[in-house]
């Protein structure tokens, strides 16, 4: 099916999101279509793994739009390069309103899939969000227990050293989530597949894209280590279900963080998938994991929207 792409923006909490639209064949000439919202991991953007996922099951007949978080890629938002759970979050609500005022999607009809921390920030928003029918997760993860596997206590103090230096005039500290490339990434002595393929992922032509620079204002990991994306799945998680993952397992942890999930939510119709052989970056963009994930989420979507 032929799809078409614009370029969008709507309203969150007073700031401009950037997305792009995508619609299936004459989807815009009919009174309802099925709709997903598709959220890109942390450190991403609109133009990489989300937007590939909405481009693809726009294909299969739906509505989709894949958009830059609050502060990030083309949307607005100061400071830049924060990654704020509560903003991302509420981004995703944002995107449903938005989806809402389009006559041609049904509101009945709206779903939602995220990739990696997108996973974890769209099972979040689905919880109190309840015009989401359906939750899709390709390799989600709960960035908050990500960040706080190392010594968070040391992050916090360094993160509130940082504040009051910046509250004094200091200019914002800006880091990054990777190593810059490749060498870097061997001078830092990485071996862990996670990070390495992230490496690969975000900074070759791969999947490298301008609104994905790789740059993070640090003070904004507080707010990052304290989040549970996935506090209070056993009561309020009930719509229907689907998580996808690789059996290869990496640093990131959204094998474990699958299997967590799925254990945990109160969902009555849930399901989980793990595609062999595939690692978390594979199901990215590499083409024949992709195909089943896609797959998986036709069959899902189908009957749940």
């Amino acid at each position: 099916m032929t799809v078409t792409k614009n370029n969008v923006r709507f309203n969150a909490r007073g700031i401009k999101l950037a997305g792009i639209l995508y619609l299936p064949g004459k989807a815009n000439e009919k009174e309802s279509n099925p709709a997903i919202v598709c959220v890109h991991p942390g450190s991403s953007c609109k133009d990489q793994t989300a937007g590939l996922y909405a481009e693809k099951l726009a294909e299969l007949g739906y509505v989709t739009i894949a958009f830059d978080a609050s502060y990030q890629g083309e949307s607005e938002g100061e400071p830049r390069y924060i990654e704020e759970p509560a903003a991302r979050v509420e981004d995703i609500r944002c995107a449903v309103d938005y989806l809402t005022t389009l006559a041609y999607v049904d509101k009945n009809r709206i779903g939602v899939l995220g990739v990696c921390a997108g996973g974890g920030y769209a099972v979040n928003a689905a919880m109190t969000e309840r015009r989401i029918k359906a939750v899709g997760t390709v390799v989600g993860a709960n960035i908050g227990r990500l960040n706080r596997e190392s010594d968070p206590i040391k992050a916090l103090e360094a993160i509130g050293q940082q504040r009051t230096a910046e509250a004094r005039g200091a200019e914002s500290m800006i880091t990054n989530w990777i190593p810059k490339n490749q060498a870097a990434l061997e001078q830092a002595g990485i071996t862990d597949i996670d990070i390495i393929e992230a490496v690969d992922y975000y900074t070759t032509p791969r999947g490298q894209s301008p609104n994905s620079p790789n740059k993070l204002n640090f003070t904004s990991m507080g707010s990052v280590i304290g989040f549970d994306a996935f506090h209070l799945v056993e009561e309020l998680l009930t719509q229907p279900l689907q998580i996808i993952i690789g059996s290869v397992q990496g640093a990131f942890g959204s094998y474990k963080d699958g299997h967590e999930l799925y254990k945990r939510a109160a969902s009555q119709n849930k399901d989980l998938l793990v595609v062999e052989g595939a690692s978390h970056y594979d199901l990215y963009d590499q083409p024949e994991p992709v195909q089943i994930a896609v797959e998986k989420l036709a069959t899902f979507y189908n009957e749940y929207l």
